[in-house]
C-alpha cells in the first residue's frame, strides 16, 4: 500500500491532533521552519497546511486523510467531496453573527449593511437566507474591532466562530444569529475510501482515536469487598458492561474492577466506601477498546 498522506492542520487543530497520535502511539517530530513531520510509522505521511484549505485539498484528492473544522468544509463548499470519518469534538465552537449592544437587530436590517467576516460562503447564504441587503468584506484573523456603533464604523454585523462568546462581550457585541456549530473532526477523500486498503487503515485509526477518547472519560476502580457487603455493593456499581471480580486469598471477599465515567467518581467513592468497599484503588486508563 501507498503511504497514507495526512493532513495536519496548523494552530490548536494541530496541537489537539498531535497530543491524540501521541496517546495512540504514533509519535511526531515537525523540525522549525519545515510542513512535514517525521514519524514513527513507516505507513503514514504527514504534512502540515493552514486550517482553511485542508478540506479543500482534501476534496481535491491531494490527500487521503486530514483533520479540520466543519465550519471550514462548508465554508469552502467541499462537504459533499469528503467523507466525515469522527467527530473528535475538539474546540467546539459556533459560527455567529454579532452586532453592537446598542443595536436593533430588525433596525438595521432595514438598510445595507456590510458583514466582516473570513467566512464568505457562510456568510453570503445566511445573507441571502434572511433577505438582507448585505456586502460581505473579508477580513483576516481577528475581526471584532471591525464593527462597532459608529459612523465610522468598517462593518455593522460581525460573522466569526466563538467558543464562550467572552471576545464578543468584551467588544461590546451581541449575538443574534448562530449559523452552524463546528468543532475538530477527522475526514477522509472519497478516492482514499475506495482503496481497500487505505480504507482499512483509515478505519483502524478510527477505532484508535475512538479508544483513546473513549478512555480519556473514565478510569479504573479497583476495590476489595468483603463477602457480607459483596451483594449490596455489586447492585450499586455502574460500569461499562458488568466489574471484573475475583476471589481474594484464602477466601475472605472478592477484588472488584469496574471502568466507570470520571464525572461520577466525587459522588461514587463515598459511596463505595459506605457500601464497605475497602482498599479503594483509581488509576487513569490509556485506551478502552469496545
Amino acid at each position: 500500500m501507498d503511504k497514507l498522506r495526512i493532513l495536519l492542520a496548523k494552530g490548536r487543530i494541530y496541537e489537539s491532533v498531535y497530543e491524540l497520535l501521541s496517546d495512540v502511539g504514533i509519535s511526531l517530530k515537525l523540525a522549525d521552519r519545515t510542513y512535514f513531520p517525521s514519524t514513527n510509522q513507516d505507513d503514514l505521511a504527514f504534512q502540515v497546511v493552514k486550517p482553511q484549505i485542508a478540506s479543500a485539498l482534501l476534496a481535491s484528492n491531494k490527500a487521503d486523510v486530514g483533520f479540520s473544522g466543519k465550519d471550514w468544509v462548508y465554508e469552502n463548499g467541499v462537504q459533499d467531496g469528503v467523507e466525515e470519518i469522527m467527530d473528535l469534538g475538539f474546540d467546539p465552537v459556533r459560527i455567529v453573527a454579532a452586532i453592537p449592544n446598542t443595536v436593533d437587530f430588525e433596525d438595521l436590517i432595514q438598510k445595507p449593511v456590510t458583514i466582516a467576516t473570513e467566512y464568505q460562503t457562510l456568510s453570503k447564504k445566511w445573507v441571502d437566507e434572511k433577505k438582507i441587503d448585505g456586502t460581505i468584506f473579508r477580513t483576516w484573523g481577528t475581526s471584532e474591532g471591525f464593527v462597532q456603533d459608529n459612523e465610522d464604523s468598517l462593518a455593522q454585523i460581525l460573522i466569526d466562530n466563538t467558543s464562550t462568546g467572552s471576545s464578543l462581550r468584551a467588544n461590546n457585541l451581541k449575538i443574534v444569529d448562530t449559523l452552524m456549530t463546528s468543532s475538530t473532526r477527522m475526514y477522509a477523500s472519497k478516492e482514499a475510501l475506495k482503496d481497500p486498503e487505505k480504507k482499512q487503515k483509515i478505519m483502524e485509526l478510527k477505532m484508535l482515536f475512538e479508544s483513546v477518547l473513549n478512555a480519556r472519560g473514565r478510569v479504573m476502580l479497583e476495590m476489595n469487598v468483603a463477602k457480607d457487603k459483596f451483594d449490596g455493593l455489586i447492585k450499586a456499581l455502574p460500569s461499562m458492561k458488568s466489574p471484573t471480580v475475583s476471589p481474594l486469598f484464602g477466601d475472605d471477599g472478592y477484588a472488584v474492577k469496574i471502568a466507570v465515567k470520571k464525572s461520577e467518581v466525587p459522588t461514587l467513592l463515598p459511596k463505595l466506601q459506605s457500601l464497605g468497599a475497602t482498599d479503594i484503588l483509581e488509576y487513569a486508563l490509556r485506551k478502552v477498546v469496545r
